[in-house]
């Protein structure tokens, strides 16, 4: 791109040319991405900023916090809490949600995140990343509950994420295509980078914890020990795996490159239909994702289509190139 075009300049003329982000939805966004940088200056201070390590706490999934979790959830907060385009906000990190205080106007919109995904690699200098999802509040009534964030991903009126690694890279939809911007740190603003990203339809790369293997249902064993097998075998192709233990970070190389993330349900949990957050992972990225030209599902039906019926309901994750989501899914469908 010859002309650099910054994220705020992106918004407007997105709001002129498509009349499709409102400009309550657009200050939410710019808010979002400066909470965003100041994130990125935290992970990227690592020892020097004292933010590695856990905090000596568990969240409300009973995982164990690290510092950046904690810092991240506070700084999207009180990022977010004062400016009147909000009514409440969610986040993986916390039980309930906040509501935004009665000192502060309170707008129609609802943020949901997860404000530091595979927080268990901060400590050893990989890829993280910051994980958002914007809805709309249900107009007719008054004052806000956990009923109002349980709509199905297909209801999303924005999503993103911001990826901390070698670039600091925000990747943005409001429902028609995939942006992305990447941090320029001498300007201190995020520049327009890619537009219009589309994933390949075909890969040969998947993205699993192969560890997990053995506690696999049968279609999941048959799909992984197909790409396995190789040219020899009756995919005829050779697969590569890559696994970052950082969904966010997956996610990018899939809407970068093409491959397919999964992470299904197993026999270890089987009361759980799966491991990642439907509202705070696997809605927002699916919607990415398939705004990209992939796919999402959860082995068996369409991500964005499932009703959530809890604030940290928990779902089994099948999403990026079309063809190979296909397959996965119609392997489970077939099991039925």
């Amino acid at each position: 791109m010859s002309q650099r075009i910054s994220l705020t300049q992106y918004l407007i003329e997105q709001q002129r040319e498509h009349g499709s982000i409102p400009q309550e939805l657009r200050l939410l966004i710019e808010v979002v991405a400066r909470a965003c940088k100041r994130i990125a200056i935290s992970v990227n201070k690592g020892a020097l900023g004292d933010v590695l390590g856990t905090a000596g706490s568990e969240n409300i999934q009973g995982e164990v916090q690290k510092k950046l979790d904690i810092i991240a959830n506070e700084v999207l907060i009180e990022a977010n809490e004062w400016g009147g385009h909000l009514a409440a906000m969610a986040s993986e990190e916390m039980e309930a949600i906040h509501l935004v205080p009665n000192r502060y106007p309170k707008g129609e919109y609802l943020l949901m995140f997860d404000p530091l995904d595979g927080s268990s690699n901060i400590d050893v200098n990989v890829s993280i990343g910051t994980i958002f999802s914007v809805l709309k509040k249900a107009e007719g009534h008054k004052g806000v509950s956990e009923d109002d964030f349980l709509q199905p991903g297909s209801s999303q009126v924005a999503a993103g994420y911001c990826v901390y690694g070698p670039q600091t890279t925000l990747t943005l939809s409001f429902g028609n295509g995939v942006s992305m911007f990447t941090l320029d740190r001498e300007q201190g603003s995020f520049v327009l980078t890619a537009e219009n990203v589309r994933i390949p339809v075909d890969t040969q790369e998947f993205a699993i914890n192969m560890s997990n293997q053995r506690h696999w249902d049968t279609p999941m064993q048959r799909y992984i020990d197909e790409c396995l097998a190789g040219v020899t075998g009756p995919r005829a192709k050779d697969f590569n795996m890559r696994w970052i233990a950082s969904m966010v970070a997956d996610v990018h190389r899939i809407l970068t490159r093409g491959g397919i993330f999964i992470y299904p349900w197993d026999k270890r949990e089987p009361h759980r239909a799966g491991k990642l957050r439907l509202l705070y992972e696997a809605n927002p990225l699916s919607f990415l994702v398939e705004q990209a030209g992939g796919a999402a599902t959860n082995g068996r039906q369409r991500i964005l289509d499932l009703q959530p019926t809890q604030l940290h309901e928990r779902v089994a994750v099948m999403l990026g190139s079309k063809h190979e989501v296909e397959r996965v899914t119609a392997y489970h469908l077939q099991a039925e």
